[in-house]
């Protein structure tokens, strides 16, 4: 997301061009403080400590407990994919979909043999646009459980819901210009609330639970783009958009929340980091810098804290949102549409669209849908390979 000033209050938080400020949907080395870094392109970044500090992450439990998040449906236990949107089944790498062993029906596959993906699109497609007329979109994220698609217009302080194919209703008035959007493994809503510099939960009976706001007594700057783990740990970039102030973070930063709450920093060196996903496998943290305009990489370790970053590609101007498919494949908003990278940073090719992208989100019911919000407008593409929500 790119952003002109973050105002004090939420409805003034408005939205431009990321070079005007001075110092914007399924789903670390950590260290307290920025030790020896080298970035050349190509090259690892060494970081030489890990889970630095500790913050206030607002006294509850980030993202609660899992529940069914992990396992697939109707066969065996599954281990390559991380859990689908309210605890549904997985896919990538267990054991298959309903119906048992392998594929739906019971036959083709061993149980637990990983699936194979072809390419996920060929040629240059372009997304067509589902509606226009909003002021700058965001944070799309598909919702299993309803089959619906939310998005945000931080601008306009709104979360807008997407009823396939084309209607669309506010779901939220009042959002604190939320920017990224997620949902946890039993279905809660997460969202980054860049207005009021905080990382939210929606509980079940419509309540708010402050997951994030302050860390080593400043504020948040500006949350913008989150994922969650199938284990509940969240993690979330914080960009310093707008004027500088005396009480927000001295760094922008890329911050993880445990399932218990205890915020902790991944990186404090980036220039301006802005989207995050994970790997299918959740095994790999992906973080962009919309200054630097590259993607790092981070292994994940299975209490959900990182490793050594590196650097996972080069990216055209303005790094936005990413998304990933079943395959491994990354999808990463960029002032040239929507490039796509292997699991092993080659490109496929971009997707593009009549508007420059600023996040994406699989969803439909098969999962091939790729939604894109582009400034004014709401797009969609579909593909031959299913992606996480």
């Amino acid at each position: 997301m790119q952003v002109v000033a973050a105002m004090q209050t939420p409805t003034a938080f408005a939205l431009g061009h990321r070079r005007i400020f001075t110092s914007i949907g399924f789903f670390a080395a950590v260290f307290a403080a920025p030790l020896g870094c080298s970035d050349a392109a190509g090259g690892d970044l060494v970081l030489t400590s890990r889970d630095g500090g500790s913050g206030n992450g607002g006294g509850t439990s980030a993202g609660g407990s899992t529940s069914g998040g992990t396992g697939s449906s109707g066969g065996g236990s599954a281990t390559g994919g991380g859990s689908t949107t309210g605890g549904g089944s997985t896919t990538t790498g267990g054991a298959g979909t309903t119906g048992g062993g392998g594929t739906t029906g019971g036959g083709g596959n061993d149980a637990g043999a990983p699936v194979s993906y072809g390419a996920p699109f060929t040629g240059s497609p372009k997304a067509t646009k589902i509606q226009g007329g909003f002021q700058f979109i965001e944070g799309p994220l598909w919702m299993e459980a309803t089959g619906k698609l939310l998005f945000t217009d931080p601008n306009t302080n709104t979360i807008h819901m997407l009823a396939p194919p084309s209607t669309i209703t506010v779901f939220r008035a009042d959002s604190g210009a939320a920017n990224g959007l997620a949902v946890d493994s039993t279905g809660r809503l997460l969202a980054c609330e860049g207005g009021r510099h905080r990382v939210t939960r929606t509980e079940t009976n419509g309540a708010t639970t402050v997951l994030a706001t302050t860390f080593e007594n400043h504020k948040l700057n500006a949350s913008n783009d989150l994922i969650v783990r199938s284990d509940g740990t969240i993690y979330f970039s914080d960009p310093k958009w707008g004027a500088d102030a005396a009480d927000r973070q001295p760094f922008q930063g890329v911050f993880r929340i445990t399932p218990t709450g205890t915020l902790s920093t991944i990186a404090r060196d980036m220039t301006n980091p802005n989207g995050i996903t994970l790997s299918p496998d959740e095994k790999t943290l992906y973080v962009d810098d919309d200054l630097d305009n590259f993607v790092r990489s981070y292994p994940v370790n299975t209490d959900g804290s990182v490793g050594m970053a590196k650097r996972f590609t080069a990216t055209s101007p303005t790094p936005d949102g990413m998304g990933m498919d079943l395959a491994g494949n990354l999808y990463v908003a960029t002032q040239a549409g929507v490039e796509v990278y292997k699991p092993d940073a080659s490109k496929i090719g971009t997707i593009t669209c009549d508007e420059q992208p600023s996040n994406v989100s699989f969803g439909g019911t098969d999962h091939k849908t790729l939604y894109i919000t582009a400034r004014t407008g709401l797009y969609s593409v579909h593909l031959d390979v299913p992606g996480r929500p």
